[in-house]
């Protein structure tokens, strides 16, 4: 469930801010009346994020055998593959995300009708919707539909509030700290999406386990009771895992770490 909370508020706080932000950029410019296209945009790009959400658990229910565990793979992967770019993305276009948004409002606020204020929204909001249908679809895998659903209510609903309390001066959070931790907590995440889609994997044969348990733990914390199953659903804790699992979570914490390194010198190399 804390999964689906983290994601949701990260993903819900991501598309409040920017929905501030476009709402903002009117007022400065006085047409505030352009608002409803913003609202309308945001609602139509939710709506069909939860289609979308509905689709993908809908399809993973109607499979069986080693159709689901391929289908759970691939999304597994898919998932990890959004978190990554997300994380890369957000490192590098932060600090001048509102600014970039601004200036698509002045420009879309100066073409005749509420079209490209419309698109503005709703494709800012698609993005996060897709991305959290996807990774709530992972997570349920991991864990159950049931908790997945409190858990994505609940950050969906602290996202929004704190949304509402950043624009309404109520609320004073340190978004670069917030972004920070959640970003690493994240890559946590993401790691263990990696492992999963491996696992069920190796259970088709398409990936060898080359050792089919490196190790075996399950008799300490086992990967079938409480904490084991949030640690499951969070990390990809798996008591009794194959080297080939093992290779994939160590070697996805070495790719982003090369590829972060590589990313913070090239914007070294630009700003000079």
């Amino acid at each position: 469930m804390f999964a689906a909370l983290l994601l949701s508020l990260r993903e819900g706080l991501e598309a409040a801010l920017i929905i501030g932000i476009l709402a903002g950029a009117l007022r400065k410019i006085r047409r505030p009346d352009l608002s409803p296209h913003i609202w309308r945009g945001a609602l139509s790009a939710a709506v069909l994020s939860l289609l979308a959400a509905v689709g993908l658990q809908m399809a993973g229910a109607a499979l069986e055998g080693e159709a689901e565990a391929i289908f759970e793979g691939v999304t597994m992967f898919l998932a990890a593959g959004v978190l990554t770019w997300m994380i890369f993305w957000m490192a590098h276009q932060a600090r001048n995300l509102k600014s970039e948004l601004e200036a698509d409002v002045w420009r879309a606020a100066l073409q005749s009708g509420g079209t490209p204020l419309f698109m503005l929204a709703f494709l800012a909001v698609i993005r996060e919707g897709i991305e959290l249908a996807l990774f709530l679809t992972a997570t349920a895998f991991a864990s159950n539909a049931a908790q997945t659903l409190v858990g994505a209510l609940s950050g969906l609903l602290l996202a929004a509030l704190l949304g509402w309390g950043l624009f309404t001066a109520t609320l004073r959070l340190d978004l670069r700290k917030f972004f920070r931790v959640s970003s690493f907590l994240l890559l946590l995440f993401a790691a263990g999406l990696v492992a999963h889609g491996v696992h069920e994997f190796n259970e088709t044969g398409w990936i060898p386990s080359l050792v089919e348990h490196v190790w075996d733990v399950n008799f300490l914390l086992d990967e079938k009771s409480a904490l084991g199953g949030v640690l499951k659903a969070l990390f990809g804790y798996n008591g009794n895992p194959s080297l080939t699992e093992v290779i994939a979570y160590l070697g996805y914490f070495l790719a982003i770490w090369l590829g972060l390194r590589s990313q913070s010198r090239q914007e070294r190399l630009v700003a000079a």
